[in-house]
């Protein structure tokens, strides 16, 4: 058999993940009529075909389907070995792609990257905005971000975050033309804002507790977003009730353009963990980007 240029197997490897021309030359930075004729070259001097094209995407043959399986994660490796070779450079560099909810973001990513990063001009941090429980590796994150009870055992967690909680809220004139739920089975009767979750399409279901006995109540309403910040806005403009991280909305409670509701059935959660595999090898600039990420409890 011919020698096969490695580079043409990482194009082949790039289309099969994404399952797109487009997306995949992207990636790589060349054109989609290189990228395709590469991708056919492999394809005649294998005598087989890879990937199938049609109008809807690409998808890999079931022999593309194993090359994927097989050398995937050799290529994973040297990827990850060529990265922790930046330990004998004077200061990290790389790119570190991170997935996370918006509020983690701009709450505890941001506010500490934005320390980190001017002290090493060669690092970038790539973030994600994501509601859905993605498979981190399949999306070629190096982490992502959940609550603590929501990640993976075969997952290294790293805290942080405090514990968080989720409240109740909406605006005054809403509750002086609705009047206030008093127990969670309550907000069935209320115009409620929706999430949706992109993993499987379905409504977040809002979640509370007292004296240990966890609920949830699917409520509904005239509202359905795809992200909390639009949910809040609703809220603040009397539209409806809002479920919410707490610290999103102090300043609101304490200005009284918003009042909380149900306080003893929200009960704190496990706070915001960084994620990502056991295998993983972590390069100079992954660790450092951890590092500045641990929580660090308060001095009592």
């Amino acid at each position: 058999m011919a020698r096969i240029d490695l580079n043409n197997l990482s194009a082949f490897l790039a289309v099969a993940r994404e399952r797109s021309f487009t997306r995949a030359a992207a990636q790589l930075g060349v054109s989609q009529s290189a990228l395709s004729h590469t991708i056919r070259g492999l394809e005649e001097k294998l005598g087989i075909r890879l990937l199938t094209r049609t109008t809807r995407g690409v998808s890999p043959t079931e022999a593309g389907e194993r090359l994927l399986a097989n050398i995937g994660p050799y290529y994973e490796g040297i990827h990850a070995e060529l990265d922790a070779l930046t330990a004998l450079r004077d200061k990290p560099s790389g790119t570190v792609r991170i997935s996370a909810h918006d509020h983690a973001a701009s709450t505890i990513l941001w506010p500490k990257l934005a320390k980190l990063l001017p002290e090493y001009p060669e690092l970038k941090v790539e973030i994600s905005i994501s509601y859905g429980m993605i498979d981190i590796v399949a999306e070629r994150c190096d982490a992502g971000v959940r609550l603590g009870d929501r990640v993976a055992k075969d997952m290294i967690a790293v805290r942080i975050a405090p514990d968080m909680r989720m409240i109740v809220v909406g605006a005054p004139a809403y509750f002086a033309a609705k009047g206030k739920p008093l127990v969670p089975q309550d907000l069935t009767s209320h115009n409620c804002a929706n999430l949706r979750l992109p993993t499987y399409g379905g409504l977040y279901a809002w979640e509370f507790e007292k004296d240990g006995q966890p609920m949830q109540v699917q409520v509904t309403g005239q509202m359905i977003f795809n992200t909390t910040p639009q949910m809040l806005t609703a809220a603040l403009d009397g539209s409806g009730l809002a479920y919410v991280p707490e610290d999103m909305v102090q300043q609101h409670l304490a200005d009284g353009a918003l009042e909380q509701v149900l306080d003893d059935w929200c009960q704190p959660f496990p706070g915001y963990h960084l994620y990502y595999p056991s295998r993983r090898q972590a390069s100079p600039a992954f660790s450092l980007v951890v590092d500045a990420l641990r929580y660090q409890p308060p001095i009592r």
